[in-house]
C-alpha cells in the first residue's frame, strides 16, 4: 500500500495506474490527510492466493527501472521485473521451499570457508540486459564469486556466477524461457533448473549469450546432479524432492 499526494497523482496518473495493475493499493493523501483510494479491479484470472507469480503486463505500457523501485519501496509485496513486465511473487508452496532448502543446505556446506557464498531469496539481482532494459528478480538460490560487489547498504551489484529457480506450476513458462534468456545474456554461468512435478534437475552451461552446454539429472535415473562449473559440487535427487 502507498500514500502519495494527490498533487502527484495528478501529474503522474498513469505511473500510478501501473501500480493498480499490479496489484498495489494506492491511498491518495491532501494535507497529510488520505482523502481517497485507488484500487485494483478484481479479475478471477489473476490470484495470488496460491504459489506462483502473477505477471501483469500493463495497458498504460511497460514498466520502467525506476517506476519498478519506486514501486517496490513502498510496498510489502514482492516483484520482479522482466524486458518492463511485473511479476508478482505470491509464497510458495512446501514442496517448493523443501527443494530450496535441500539445495542450499548441500551448498552452504560446500562453499564453507570458500571465496564463493549461496544465497537463499528474497534477495534482488539487478542485470542490465539492455542500456534501456534493466531487470530485477530473485532467484531461489544464488551462488556468488564477487562480494566486492556488494555495496555499503548491503545491495549486491554484481552479477551472480550460478542460479536456482525450482519450478513451480504458474511459473514455469517464466523460468524456462525468460529466466533463461535473460540469464544467458547477463554473463550467469550456469543456471539449475529444477522440476519438483518431475522428480528433475536441468542444467544449462552458460557463456557469452549462448547456451554451451546441458545436462538432465533425473531421480531414479541418476543419484546425484554434478555442476559444471564448481567440480565436486553434487546434490542428491533423493534428498532433494519428496
Amino acid at each position: 500500500m502507498m500514500r502519495v499526494p494527490s498533487t502527484e497523482v495528478q501529474n503522474n496518473f498513469g505511473k500510478y495506474l501501473k501500480f493498480v495493475e499490479v496489484n498495489e493499493e494506492i491511498i491518495v493523501t491532501k494535507n497529510g490527510k488520505d482523502i481517497a483510494r485507488i484500487l485494483p479491479c478484481d479479475d478471477p484470472r489473476k490470484s495470488l492466493v496460491a504459489e506462483g507469480a502473477a505477471e501483469y503486463q500493463t495497458r498504460e505500457g511497460r514498466v520502467t527501472y525506476e517506476e519498478f523501485l519506486e514501486l517496490v519501496e513502498a510496498s510489502e509485496q514482492r516483484f520482479e521485473l522482466i524486458d518492463g513486465v511485473i511479476y508478482n511473487l505470491a509464497s510458495p508452496s512446501y514442496e517448493h521451499q523443501y527443494a530450496v532448502n535441500e539445495i542450499h543446505g548441500t551448498f552452504y556446506n560446500w562453499f564453507k570457508n570458500k571465496k564463493c557464498i549461496p544465497l537463499t531469496s528474497p534477495f534482488d539481482i539487478t542485470l542490465f540486459k539492455a542500456e534501456d532494459n534493466i531487470c530485477v528478480v530473485q532467484p531461489d538460490i544464488i551462488v556468488i564469486c564477487d562480494r566486492d560487489n556488494m555495496d555499503p547498504k548491503g545491495k549486491y551489484r554484481g552479477v551472480p556466477t550460478l542460479v536456482v529457480e525450482v519450478l513451480s506450476p504458474s511459473t514455469r513458462s517464466k523460468d524456462i524461457l525468460k529466466k533463461l534468456e535473460l540469464y544467458k545474456q547477463c554473463g550467469i554461468k550456469e543456471y539449475w533448473m529444477v522440476d519438483p512435478k518431475n522428480n528433475l534437475v536441468t542444467i544449462y552451461s552458460l557463456d557469452q549469450n549462448e547456451i554451451t552446454d546441458s545436462a538432465a539429472f533425473h531421480k531414479g535415473a541418476h543419484d546425484y546432479v554434478e555442476s559444471a562449473c564448481f567440480k565436486g559440487l553434487k546434490a542428491a535427487l533423493a534428498d532433494m524432492f519428496l
